[in-house]
Parts: C-alpha cells; sequence; structure tokens
C-alpha cells in the first residue's frame, strides 16, 4: 500500500487522534452483543514466500486460501477491485475457505473510479449479485475512493449510496481526499450522509496522512486498515493502542471489528496478526484462535 507511506518516519506522531462525542453516542446507544465478532486478516492469500511457515511445505497455488482461512478469519479481498468474480469463482472461494470465514472485497475500481461511481451502467448490480455468492461468508465489502473525489462530489457519493443495496451487502468508504478532513463543514455533512444510510467509514492508519485516522464511527463496525513499517517499535505500539481502544469501544456497544494488516510486501503481516490477537486475548480475556508458524516435522528430529 503506497497511499501515506513515508521513507523517514522518526518524526511521525503515531498516537491515536482522540475519540469523536459522535463515536461515544453511536457506542452508547448500540444494543451490546455478548460475543462481539473480530476479524483479523492480510491482503492476499497468494503468498509463496509463506509456505513452510503459515502454510505446509509443499503447498500448491491452489490450496493457498484453504491454508489462509485456517490461519485468519479475514481478507482485504483487493481481487475484486481490479475484477467482478465469476459465479464459478465466487463458489470455489466459499467451498476452499473455512466455515467461520469472512471475505471484505473491495469495490471494483470500475465503479470507485469512474466519474459518476458507475451510476450510468449496472455495474453496480452486476458487483453485489456477484459477491452476495459468497452467503454468510460475505462480510464487510469497501469502497476505496481516489484522493480526487472531493467534496464537490458528495452529491454523487449520495445517489450512489442510495443505489447500493446496503442491506444485503455491509459497506464502508474510505476517503482520500484532504478537504473531507480540513473542513469541518464538509466532514460534517459527510459523516451525516454515512451515518443516516448505516454506512461505515474506513479508518487508516498510515505514517503519512494522520488525518484520514479520523476515529469517527457511523456504525457499530468498525474496518481499520493499518500500514505497518516492517514491524518497528512503533508498530508493536500502536498496535496495543488499538487494543485497549477498541476493547473500551467494545464495552461501550461496538459490535464487530475488522482490522487488515499491511507490511510492505506482505511478508510480515502474519506476524503483525499473531501480535494483535496474542494482545488481543491478552486484553480483553478472550480466546481467539492465534495464528501459528507450521513446523517441519523432519526438522523436530534435530
Amino acid at each position: 500500500m503506497k497511499f501515506g507511506k513515508l521513507q523517514n518516519i522518526d518524526h511521525v506522531d503515531f498516537s491515536l487522534p482522540p475519540i469523536p462525542k459522535e463515536t461515544y453516542s453511536l457506542l452508547q446507544r448500540t444494543p451490546k452483543l455478548n460475543t462481539p465478532k473480530f476479524s483479523f486478516g492480510c491482503t492476499g492469500w497468494s503468498m509463496k514466500e509463506w509456505v513452510g511457515s503459515y502454510y505446509p511445505a509443499q503447498s500448491k497455488t491452489k490450496d493457498f486460501l484453504y491454508h489462509y482461512s485456517r490461519q485468519f478469519n479475514t481478507i482485504e479481498l483487493n481481487t475484486t477491485h481490479y475484477r467482478i468474480p465469476k459465479p464459478s469463482t465466487i463458489k470455489q472461494w466459499y467451498e476452499q475457505s473455512s466455515a467461520n470465514f469472512k471475505f471484505a472485497p473491495k469495490i471494483p475500481q470500475v465503479i470507485s473510479h469512474s466519474t459518476d461511481l458507475g451510476l450510468s451502467n449496472n455495474t453496480i448490480e452486476l458487483f453485489c449479485e456477484s459477491i452476495k455468492g459468497l452467503k454468510e461468508k460475505l462480510g464487510i465489502s469497501f469502497m476505496q475512493l481516489p484522493p480526487t473525489f472531493g467534496p464537490k462530489r458528495l452529491s454523487i457519493l449520495k445517489s450512489f449510496l442510495d443505489r447500493f443495496p446496503t442491506n444485503e451487502v455491509p459497506l464502508a468508504i474510505e476517503l482520500r481526499h484532504e478537504d473531507w478532513f480540513n473542513n469541518p463543514n464538509n466532514y460534517k455533512n459527510l459523516m451525516t450522509l454515512l451515518g443516516a444510510r448505516a454506512v461505515g467509514v474506513v479508518l487508516t492508519d498510515v505514517a503519512g496522512r494522520r488525518d484520514v485516522l479520523h476515529m469517527h464511527l457511523t456504525t457499530p463496525i468498525a474496518t481499520i486498515r493499518f500500514v505497518g513499517n516492517n514491524l518497528v517499535p512503533s508498530d508493536y505500539e500502536r498496535i496495543d493502542s488499538w487494543v485497549h481502544t477498541l476493547k473500551n469501544w467494545i464495552q461501550m456497544g461496538l459490535q464487530e471489528v475488522y482490522f487488515f494488516a499491511h507490511q510492505p510486501d506482505n511478508l510480515q503481516t502474519p506476524e503483525t496478526c499473531t501480535y494483535l490477537i496474542e494482545q488481543v486475548n491478552k486484553v480483553c480475556n478472550w480466546d481467539l484462535k492465534v495464528p501459528k508458524k507450521i513446523i517441519n516435522a523432519q526438522m523436530q528430529l534435530f
């Protein structure tokens, strides 16, 4: 993920911003669940570098999703950003993944990066019908709007949300244009619209754009994209802060968490998720399944 990346992070303030009063208000009026849902994962399963560590030795590419879904319980599904999957592909994903797995598909760029957000054709319907084939394994979907999509296009976003079936396909929006965040009126209008439509806002924790980490929830589902820096000490400190914040939100009424880990080339995302879940279990006194490195039985003989 190149958005917001910095070559030098020595002077970045990685502390989490203050929580907006609207977030507290939303959570306080949300019915509490006995067991909130916590989904964590990476941005892809096609990582041959994980064979012999998080995937069994000699794993075939066709089996990567099977092994991935036994280590993590969600995926930031970037594949759908580039093409709408065929029914046969959806069926294969559904059958290969574990029973409690959740897919988090990204809205295709032919929609998110088009002038009218796909309103002039049937791409929205084609995409939604496709991913509904994931059935109970369909998690949050999210639309990553480009940096050029600013507040002057709020009416287009409104029309898109009027048409998008959020009652069947849960949705969160990631915004990148700076004018959404540096103008209080633009920010208020955006959050009011999303809250009224029960659409979430993605919280992106990245070094070079701290404004997109606004901590404003518009639904009781937190969608977090955590962009690390090769597991330097600040990565661990940031995760610690997130764990305590999420514990507080869950105690107040947060119902679900999607936490997507990013690292350069994705090589260290499993370790990032492992530390996250270990800390969640420790701080929240939960017993979530922790990703485990696979030890080759032959190596154990030595």
